[in-house]
């Protein structure tokens, strides 16, 4: 329980759209008679637990502009190379100038972060930078795609993130080798590469080459041969099309009719 007048106001949604200090003052007292009850709050029906949680913030904090009680997330991509050049300037640098210099690279938030940030580093209080860790999707692509369509910083993300995790590397290598033989139709080393698959690769490679086991005149018959079941699969998903696009509306006549026509 809170004592004196020295306690804080309590912390409403009402005050959000407060504009005059009567405002703020009795919808400040309604929050604050409730905090204590376990009913809920008559101002917009709000639970004990939010009620309390209001009366634990400063009257200041919740006044103030949405966009000084935001997080500095927007600029997180940005504190590896305000760090950097705060390092290569030796502190000798201003807020102004490396907020001119960030709008190039991509940031649109506004110059006091950016002066925040500033003050943070030369006080030794700034937060460590996060990783920039790529995402499973853009890893993925990476390895997928030929390396001489990816970029030169695209490469060195990919080798450096093969240096940190060994199960990556040998799942890279081993997708490259079968996409090569998918691109050339070289199914006389899909035996080859599914026992070295089964020897040395994480658990899902590993069970992806069981499968392939389990078919392989099949599959390897796929990767040498020039014939392919695209054209039957294509035409099977031509005549679903047609039959939900006349579900209901036309006789099996009709239906017949129009894919004995089309072509």
């Amino acid at each position: 329980m809170v004592h004196g007048t020295a306690a804080r106001a309590p912390r409403c949604p009402a005050l959000r759209s407060s504009r005059g200090p009567v405002t703020v003052t009795r919808t400040s007292t309604a929050c604050w008679k409730n905090a204590g009850r376990s009913a809920p709050s008559p101002v917009g029906n709000l639970d004990r637990k939010t009620v309390r949680r209001f009366r634990d913030t400063d009257l200041d904090q919740l006044l103030a502009p949405a966009r000084d009680r935001r997080p500095n997330g927007v600029l997180e991509p940005f504190k590896a190379y305000l760090n950097a050049r705060f390092t290569e300037a030796q502190g000798q640098v201003s807020g102004t100038r490396l907020f001119l210099e960030t709008p190039a690279r991509g940031y649109r938030g506004s110059r006091q972060v950016v002066r925040k940030h500033l003050a943070a580093l030369r006080a030794g209080t700034a937060e460590p930078v996060r990783a920039d860790i790529p995402s499973p999707r853009k890893i993925t692509s990476w390895i997928m795609r030929p390396r001489e369509t990816l970029t030169e910083s695209q490469d060195e993300r990919l080798l450096q993130v093969r240096l940190a995790c060994p199960d990556i590397t040998r799942a890279c290598n081993l997708a490259r080798a079968f996409a090569d033989l998918v691109r050339h139709q070289r199914g006389y080393l899909l035996l080859e590469w599914i026992r070295q698959a089964e020897q040395d690769a994480p658990k899902p490679l590993k069970g992806f080459a069981g499968f392939l086991r389990q078919d392989l005149d099949a599959v390897t018959a796929g990767l040498t041969l020039p014939w392919s079941s695209g054209v039957v699969e294509g035409h099977v998903n031509r005549v679903k099309t047609l039959k939900r696009a006349m579900y209901g509306r036309a006789s099996f006549e009709l239906l017949r009719t129009r894919i004995l026509t089309q072509p």
